[in-house]
């Protein structure tokens, strides 16, 4: 029996119980029918003194099931009834396989922090214009960055569906988490991947993987590995084609064991990056110059495994959301000191989105598909300049 059920006859069970306790006190060995007579007087004194006039049984009001007059009447005059019933269903997890991934592929669309026009949600208006220039650096002290009011709106976007507060976002403690890799320890030290390895962009060639973000995310991992040493290691597992067709439903999920096994491999792994590209409407151009180029921007996401209207999401647990936070706040200050107008704000989901597999986790959506390849690759050197700034000191 489901909850519904479950209160609706404990509120029942109440009401009889009063009623047949107040029918044994004041007709006393009657028979069945004189009772029934009497119920009915009952009813009628007890509801002209409670003002609940509705609950009484008239013979041509009778239904088939007087249960269940007597409960729509019940729920109907006694609001706290129905309250409790919506409360519990509102706090029920799911309750079945086919609910939970649909839930789960709710994380596919959700990345691309666009409107139904594809325009950017929560963004500057600067960040859509074409070949926008360089911002002037922001004042990144920590006494502003104290300030839950300016650093929410300085550095951050939230989701109307998701949970966020001062407690969350405080940029002392975040700021505060020693993030520095151990380059020491052998093997690499930073994997690549891609949950949407089939993304493209403006100018890329069809088949041409090097033109594709799994091209720029081995581009990205040459950088770490040559110039600034750091050991990378880049996955090009494809988990967003099924039976050879483009089919993100499952995509994380699907991505999900692969990492998991790769980190098991590779315990000196220490830094995860999901490198992504975002999608937007066809006029938006994601792009910055600085240093004399034309560098996509690009943005941080994410998921907080809470939303806003149920809380902490407990069938999507992340021990790592503080790490996590820490890690895209660092990038984000680093790269605000030394790229000003190169990243978009930090961008909070409810989700998850595989974040849960390491404590420097990171999702990347750089650029998207308006850009062009050379303004993703520039963009990779900026970011890699970046990690650099923030793993190593």
């Amino acid at each position: 029996m489901g909850r519904k059920h479950r209160i609706s006859r404990f509120f029942l069970a109440v009401v009889a119980a009063l009623l047949t306790a107040a029918l044994i006190k004041e007709f006393p060995g009657e028979g069945a029918a004189a009772a029934g007579s009497a119920v009915n007087r009952l009813l009628l004194e007890r509801a002209a003194r409670t003002c609940l006039a509705g609950v009484v049984y008239e013979a041509d009001q009778a239904e088939a099931d007087p249960e269940a007059w007597l409960l729509r009447r019940v729920m109907e005059l006694i609001p706290a009834c129905v309250y409790t019933e919506k409360c519990l269903a509102a706090g029920t997890e799911v309750e079945d396989g086919k609910t939970y991934q649909m839930i789960l592929a709710g994380q596919e669309n959700d990345e691309n922090v666009v409107d139904e026009e594809g325009n950017l949600v929560g963004e500057n208006k600067t960040a859509q214009a074409s070949a926008a220039p360089a911002l002037p650096a922001i004042d990144t002290s920590m006494e502003k960055l104290q300030n839950y009011e300016y650093l929410l709106g300085n550095f951050y976007t939230v989701d109307s569906s998701t949970m966020a507060d001062a407690e969350l976002l405080n940029a002392e403690k975040l700021l505060g988490k020693d993030l520095k890799i151990d380059r020491e320890v052998n093997g690499p030290k930073i994997l690549i991947y891609h949950t949407h390895s089939q993304e493209t962009f403006a100018d890329s060639v069809p088949g041409d993987v090097n033109t594709s973000i799994v091209g720029i995310g081995a581009y990205l991992a040459s950088l770490l590995n040559d110039t600034y040493q750091i050991e990378t290691l880049h996955h090009q597992g494809v988990y967003d084609l099924i039976d050879g067709k483009l089919d993100r439903s499952m995509a994380y999920q699907m991505a999900e064991p692969e990492i998991a096994k790769i980190l098991q491999e590779h315990p000196s792994i220490q830094v995860v990056i999901d490198l992504h590209r975002d999608g937007v409407a066809e006029g938006t151009h994601l792009v910055t110059e600085i240093g004399g180029k034309q560098v996509a921007q690009i943005m941080f996401f994410n998921g907080l495994s809470r939303s806003r209207a149920n809380g902490t999401i407990s069938y999507l647990p992340n021990p790592y959301i503080e790490d996590n936070l820490a890690f895209s706040l660092q990038m984000q200050i680093q790269a605000a000191r030394k790229y000003p107008g190169f990243t978009r704000h930090i961008y909070l989901r409810a989700y998850r989105y595989n974040m849960h597999l390491a404590p420097r986790t990171l999702l990347v959506e750089a650029g998207a598909q308006t850009n062009t390849v050379e303004e993703m690759r520039n963009a990779m050197e900026l970011l890699a300049d970046t990690l650099d700034s923030v793993l190593t000191g």
